[in-house]
């Protein structure tokens, strides 16, 4: 049929036999996601619209997750206007301390392969690594889904990326997604659809293929698109999912570009500050001083994550001066860390562990505030100036490993040159 995995996916969902990028659809969504930043203009444009009938909103789920704890009054009434709307139409709610919305979708089982899933959030892209539309909208488009369970979309052109190779131990896809920022620039990659195919995805666990997915926001693509395996469809069945329905692109689709990267000798890469897409090797800046280190958000707080920072913290402790947060990505992974010890290896190293959420990420509960000139590394999906709310920081990103070994040494370092910074996850 000549079509892109997004094409398919698309096209089931317009009812259509097939289109082609650029048409304008009309395509049913599977399942929404609304979190609290965006909440209460979608409730207030869903009052003044007097839509009070709202069939679809048991399809969809509300995060309370970048206010989360809420730091003023505000805050604090639109979640109870959250709770009470998920109370009185039947949606999933997640409360404080539940997780960041990215995370707990999946986990929750609320999407499958070959769903269209949308968020408030352009980090809703994330969904692609199982083999699913996922994209971002804003909250006034949270009315009409939930009303009619549909929306209009514009098919994007696809790009296909594959990723050859295999990557070294203490490089991972955080340093993928920072090596195609460097290259193509952020928006670079705007209104497209990502396909990622090659032996460096098949490699990766699923921690890792969300952040693959997630860090396509920067680039300013529509959708970030995996193919399913057996990875993918046995961690789906372990979170309850609706049995997958896994699309692949023809061999003879329509891509608008194709690439080819061999990820081999791809070192620990980092940006610097102010720009997502400023990337140099780590160790082309290795000695740079830092004062704060962050591991956590929706790109990097996962279990896998959290276990290379332990490798290479456990037993040790951060550098004098240095502060460090940990935020798990969810409740479940914050269990899951506590069993494996994490936690408590983390903790003795110097770090400070939080619940669950993405507060700390974009500044909003003034958890992690920089003094003037002082340096944060962090493994959060952005940098830009006062991101963490001081315009006189300098944030720079990496991955956990990165972040780890950093805090360890107080500066900059490529992980791989410290003792347990070439941990490996287990490959099925």
């Amino acid at each position: 049929m000549s079509a892109t995995i997004a094409e398919k996916i698309l096209a089931s969902h317009a009812g259509a036999e097939k289109v082609r990028a650029g048409d304008i659809v009309i395509a049913r969504v599977d399942f929404a996601m609304v979190h609290d930043a965006r909440a209460p203009n979608a409730i207030r444009i869903i009052k003044q619209a007097g839509a009070s009938h709202l069939p679809y909103a048991m399809q969809s789920a509300w995060v309370l997750d970048h206010f989360s704890p809420p730091p003023t009054v505000e805050a604090a009434q639109g979640h109870s206007d959250m709770r009470r709307f998920a109370e009185e139409h039947g949606a999933k709610l997640y409360d404080i301390g539940d997780g960041i919305c990215h995370q707990v979708m999946p986990e929750g089982g609320h999407l499958t392969c070959g769903d269209l899933i949308v968020g408030t959030d352009t980090h809703s892209v994330t969904y692609g690594a199982f083999n699913a539309f996922g994209t971002g909208i804003e909250g006034t488009d949270v009315s009409a889904i939930l009303s009619t369970g549909k929306i209009w979309l514009r098919v994007p052109e696809s790009v296909r990326v594959t990723l050859q190779g295999r990557l070294q131990p203490g490089v991972w896809a955080k340093d993928i997604t920072l090596y195609m920022l460097g290259r193509f620039g952020a928006e670079g990659l705007n209104y497209r659809a990502i396909e990622y195919v090659g032996s460096a995805v098949s490699a990766m666990e699923i921690d890792d293929r969300m952040t693959l997915a997630n860090h396509a926001a920067e680039l300013g693509a529509k959708a970030a698109l995996l193919e399913a395996d057996h990875k993918t469809i046995a961690w789906l069945a372990a979170h309850r999912a609706k049995p997958p329905q896994a699309v692949f692109a023809d061999a003879d689709a329509v891509y608008a570009d194709r690439l080819d990267i061999d990820v081999s000798n791809l070192a620990p890469q980092v940006a610097r500050k102010h720009a997502v897409d400023d990337v140099v090797a780590a160790s082309e800046v290795a000695g740079q001083k830092i004062n704060f280190a962050l591991i956590g958000t929706c790109t990097n707080g996962r279990l896998d994550d959290i276990r290379q920072a332990a490798a290479i913290l456990k037993g040790r402790h951060i550098a004098k001066g240095v502060r460090m947060i940990i935020t798990p990505a969810s409740r479940q992974i914050y269990l899951a860390a506590a069993r494996e010890g994490l936690l408590e290896a983390l903790t003795e190293a110097g770090a400070s562990v939080e619940a669950a959420g993405c507060g700390t990420c974009v500044g909003i509960t003034n958890h992690l505030i920089p003094g003037d000139r002082e340096v944060v590394i962090s493994s959060a999906n952005r940098n830009f100036k006062g991101r963490l709310g001081n315009h006189d920081a300098d944030i720079w990103l990496g991955s956990a490993a990165t972040v780890a070994a950093s805090a360890l040494t107080g500066q900059i370092t490529d992980p791989r040159t410290v003792p347990g910074g070439q941990w490996e996850a287990a490959h099925g």
